[in-house]
């Protein structure tokens, strides 16, 4: 096994590039390095990113936010600015792991690990947000929902690695929030989760909303028809009704021995309601 710690960007793609094994990213390790002492993975090559300029900074632009892709979850939560513009963000990372894992997780590895219970992602789905993918083939970016494509899989090419998430900057009367369902008080995955993020109009009504739903399907479902119940209303109870039983049908849960899919589409309906009023206080609602 080879352990690289590269100083660019350039030189981490070309190493993961030309690896002739697997070979597998370490930024906070709270996923790699358990996978590797269960004996799931094997790399031959892992390759450090967090020498790489930038990776480890959360920078505020004209444009949003751009959050390294080996920025800690703890650190997202110490940025009052990015706490105050995006909560509901903010919240899910804060739910990953215990206190000592939150000084190593990141979002980006929460996102690749492609696990369908992750708590970042929901949350990142429902707030727009795209990853920026470094490749042999240059940088491109996209939304964060395209990135996993089943559990443990994503569509990251070989060589490629997101090196930072990009979260808009807020408009005003805007809010997000996210919430999951843990049969715990902590230290627990999602049986389900939801997140939603909606801007208000100058008379409060809803005019533009993302519902995403997590541990339901295979990946994170980002919900259209639950966004525009939402769209044109100011949260009254028959929409939030309508939202809830829109949830509750676009799931597609499996049973198993913490959860069935009766119980997991009932409480997908009464979280999605229960974070949009949540969203919907944060946006200025009434």
């Amino acid at each position: 096994m080879r352990y690289i710690r590269p100083q660019s960007m350039e030189d981490a793609v070309g190493l993961l590039a030309g690896a002739a094994g697997p070979a597998a990213i370490l930024a906070g390790g709270s996923d790699l390095l358990v996978r590797m002492k269960g004996g799931f993975v094997e790399p031959e090559l892992i390759v450090d990113i967090k020498a790489i300029a930038g990776l480890s900074d959360i920078t505020e632009t004209a444009d949003g936010f751009r959050i390294g892709a080996a920025v800690p979850c703890a650190v997202l939560g110490e940025n009052a600015a990015l706490k105050k513009a995006w909560p509901g963000v903010v919240e899910a990372a804060k739910l990953i792991g215990s206190k000592q894992v939150q000084g190593r997780c990141t979002i980006v590895g929460n996102l690749c690990n492609a696990s369908p219970a992750a708590d970042s992602v929901p949350a990142l789905v429902a707030a727009g947000a795209k990853a920026v993918v470094a490749g042999p083939s240059g940088k491109r970016t996209i939304a964060v929902e395209a990135v996993p494509t089943g559990p443990g899989r994503t569509s990251l090419a070989k060589g490629e690695i997101i090196e930072a998430i990009l979260l808009d900057k807020r408009a005003p009367n805007a809010g997000d929030a996210y919430q999951r369902f843990i049969p715990r008080t902590e230290m627990d995955i999602a049986v389900v989760s939801a997140g939603v993020n909606l801007t208000l109009d100058e008379a409060g009504l809803v005019k533009s909303a993302r519902v995403a739903l997590g541990a339901v399907a295979a990946t994170v479902l980002l919900v259209e028809e639950a966004a525009e119940v939402l769209i044109g209303s100011k949260l009254d109870e028959g929409t939030l009704e309508r939202l809830a039983k829109i949830c509750a049908g676009a799931c597609r849960p499996i049973d198993d021995k913490r959860g069935t899919i009766e119980f997991r589409r009932k409480v997908a309906g009464v979280l999605a309601r229960r974070v949009a009023e949540i969203a919907h206080k944060r946006a200025g609602g009434k």
